[in-house]
């Protein structure tokens, strides 16, 4: 058994005090979102107010970051939801988790909130930590304040920062990290812990991993022989393939089939002019428009699958870089917007705001049924957004998000659980997906737990819960090590247990169950709901809206119909 080389490193944000500890017995086998669901049980009141004092924001690198396993060296940022009130964890790719793990920092976490206003660059390097003040990055878009900020620091720094969202404090703000090339494209999304960030007052915190090294690997052999077999499967994996061609906007169409597609505020499932927005009409713009564009890009050093893209223009400039499905689906064919370039250049204003296009696609959706926006209209989209970057009443309503949005404007049918808005997955189509968001601690999160490849009848409403709940145990159980949704493909497709052959040889564990991934999501599950029940979460919460149940789909004439009580019952055995 090795010894736990690596620390928690502890920042006060008031004091502006960094300590660094010992990795506690109990937190040493979590890593990611099992590690922040752990630490907020153990040192996070349930019921603080999310931007207040008492809230922490947890950096955790996957228990298997470090190492380029392709496509698993994500980071997951946590605290408490100011959009859910609950649990959150969002991960990302990019540069961030790799440079913690070479730090040997376990998880970093960031306590308390300073007494004034002024906005801060933290630095961390393995000499410790320095604060210097941010006025010149106040305000700023992400994409600047990463320029200015790599001239500052240097390129081989990894960045993770907020956008004018975080530091207006709006729900739908997340933290931005740079990726291999050192664009901060690579955003953890989802629930406002851009907020949070904001709410302790820092713009960006630079991690200096010059001086570190590779965290230690028990028995290399055995970890090489697991790696290989890893990376095999996961080359040889059709899925690969077609993420590696057309990214994850291979999904358009396929939703598209299954009548899954949000179209003008989730009210049909299928979009007239899908074939304009889809992943092959992207690979096409991306092939002919030649260079800078790029179908096929790693967001993250050593991943095989480049499932990521670089957007460009006829004139040979980067629109967005990555444009993924669900933007596309949110803030395309939900505004009724048939154009990937209107799309790309929305999610470059949304994403140099620093927040989540998921969200405010949402919310959009939201304000174009109040008669806010015209459908269809770019333009109009636009001059929301800038409501948004400007600060107004109006803007920092969206900035809220969609169900800020519905409850000023009386709209009901808001496309959220949990607060949370529901990504670009009709639940009345795919309604596994629907268990997820339901179910999920998370709010409408379709990473937690995808259904829509299962091999099953996904209108009947009898069969979604066992395939949900295996979903959701999988995908909790890869935020925890640090992997790719992408990643699952390679991790399923070794029968002999590459999970633990790569966690016994890194860290020599010898005593691993074979289904030490389900485990680890189980766990991470069993925790996320104990920290919700503390906040005041009751099975009430584990609902889709009430309009969803009773406002069919055009396409298939269903609505939302997986019985309450399955849903009450979903974790039953786990906890």
């Amino acid at each position: 058994m090795t010894e736990h080389t690596s620390q928690i490193w502890r920042i006060n944000a008031r004091t502006r005090e960094l300590k660094r500890e010992p990795v506690p017995a109990s937190w040493q086998r979590l890593g990611g979102r099992g590690l922040i669901a752990r630490i907020l049980l153990d040192e996070v009141d349930a019921t603080t107010a999310p931007l207040g004092a008492g809230n922490k924001l947890i950096f955790a690198p996957g228990l298997l970051v470090g190492h380029m396993l392709s496509s698993t060296d994500r980071i997951s940022i946590g605290g408490k939801s100011p959009l859910t009130g609950g649990v959150k964890e969002a991960n990302a790719g990019g540069r961030t988790g790799l440079h913690m793990a070479t730090m040997g920092i376990h998880a970093l976490i960031i306590e308390d909130q300073p007494a004034d206003d002024s906005l801060w660059v933290l630095h961390l390097s393995l000499n410790g930590a320095k604060w210097e003040k941010a006025d010149d990055l106040t305000g700023l878009g992400v994409y600047a304040s990463a320029e200015k900020l790599l001239a500052r620091y240097g390129d081989k720094v990894a960045i993770a920062l907020i956008g004018p969202g975080g530091e207006m404090r709006m729900k739908s703000a997340g933290i931005q990290n740079l990726d291999k090339d050192k664009i901060p494209s690579r955003i953890a999304a989802r629930g406002g812990l851009g907020a949070v960030m904001g709410s302790k007052r820092i713009k960006a915190i630079v991690f200096d991993n010059a001086g570190g090294q590779k965290p230690p690997i028990v028995s290399p052999e055995a970890f090489k022989s697991a790696q290989k077999d890893y990376t095999k499967a996961l080359m040889d994996h059709p899925q690969t393939k077609t993420y590696h061609d057309y990214g994850t906007a291979a999904m358009t169409q396929l939703t598209q089939r299954f009548a899954a597609i949000p179209v003008r505020n989730f009210s049909r499932g299928t979009f007239d002019d899908v074939e304009k927005i889809g992943g092959e009409a992207l690979r096409e713009f991306t092939l002919t428009r030649g260079k800078p564009s790029d179908p096929s890009h790693a967001c993250m050093a050593g991943c095989t699958i480049k499932c990521s893209n670089v957007f460009g223009g006829e004139d040979g400039k980067v629109i967005v870089s990555p444009l993924e499905y669900e933007t596309i689906g949110l803030m395309g064919s939900n505004l009724d917007i048939n154009s990937l370039d209107s799309i790309g250049r929305l999610n470059w204003q949304v994403n140099d705001l620093g927040l989540d296009s998921i969200e405010v696609g949402a919310a959009l959706g939201v304000a174009a049924e109040a008669g806010l926006m015209k459908w269809g209209s770019e333009g109009d989209a636009l001059r929301l957004i800038n409501e948004i970057r400007n600060g107004t009443e109006l803007g920092r309503i969206l900035g809220d998000g969609a169900v800020a949005t519905g409850k000023k404007y009386n709209i009901e049918r808001v496309p959220a659980v949990k607060g949370q808005a529901m990504s670009a997955y009709e639940p009345r189509s795919i309604k596994g997906t629907g268990v997820t968001y339901a179910t999920t601690p998370q709010g409408a999160d379709h990473t937690c737990g995808l259904t829509i490849r299962a091999q099953i009848n996904h209108l009947d409403p009898n069969v979604q819960i066992e395939v949900s709940r295996n979903a959701q145990f999988n995908m909790a159980g890869y935020d925890t090590l640090g992997a790719c949704i992408f990643a699952g493909f390679g991790y399923a497709a070794t029968p002999d247990g590459v999970v633990k052959r790569l966690l016994a040889a890194r860290y020599g564990w010898d005593d691993l169950p074979d289904n030490i991934l389900q485990e680890l999501g189980k766990q991470t599950i069993k925790m996320e709901r104990e920290f919700n029940r503390r906040a005041g979460f009751t099975a009430k919460d584990d609902r889709l809206p009430a309009w969803m149940t009773k406002e069919p789909l055009p396409e298939t004439n269903h609505v939302f119909d997986v019985s309450e009580d399955a849903l009450d019952h979903i974790f039953d055995g786990i906890e």
